[in-house]
C-alpha cells in the first residue's frame, strides 16, 4: 500500500510539472505572436509612410500620424511624447525601424541587455 501512495504522489508531482510547463509554453507562444502582429503592423504603417514618400508628399494623414504616435507611446519611443500633427514621414519611418528591430530580436530568443 505505501508504494501505491509513493507512485501517486510521483504521478500528481509529474502531473503538475507537466501543467506548468505547458502553460510557460502558452504564454511564449502567446507572446511571440503578440510580437509578430506587432511587427506587421508596422509593417502597413511603414508601407503606407514609403508611399507617402515616393509621392513626395509633406504632411502625413492626422489617422496615420496618431496611430504612429500612439505606437511610439506604447513602447516607450521618444517619438511618442510628440503631438501627431508634429511628426514627419521620415522621422516616423526611422522610428517604426527601430521599433521593429527591438520586436524582431526578442522574437528571434536574443533578451535586450536589460532583461539579463
Amino acid at each position: 500500500m505505501a508504494r501505491e501512495v509513493g507512485s501517486g504522489r510521483m504521478i500528481e508531482q509529474t502531473s503538475v510539472q507537466i501543467s506548468a510547463l505547458r502553460e510557460s509554453w502558452h504564454v511564449e507562444r502567446e507572446l511571440r505572436y503578440a510580437r509578430r502582429n506587432r511587427i506587421r503592423y508596422i509593417d502597413r504603417m511603414l508601407d503606407e509612410l514609403e508611399m507617402l514618400n515616393m509621392a513626395e508628399e509633406t504632411q502625413m494623414p492626422p489617422d496615420l500620424a496618431l496611430r504612429v504616435q500612439r505606437l511610439a507611446a506604447e513602447m516607450e519611443h521618444p517619438l511618442g511624447n510628440r503631438a501627431p500633427e508634429d511628426l514627419r514621414i521620415q522621422e516616423s519611418m526611422d522610428t517604426l525601424y527601430d521599433l521593429q528591430d527591438g520586436l524582431m530580436l526578442t522574437l528571434e530568443g536574443v533578451q535586450d541587455e536589460d532583461e539579463g
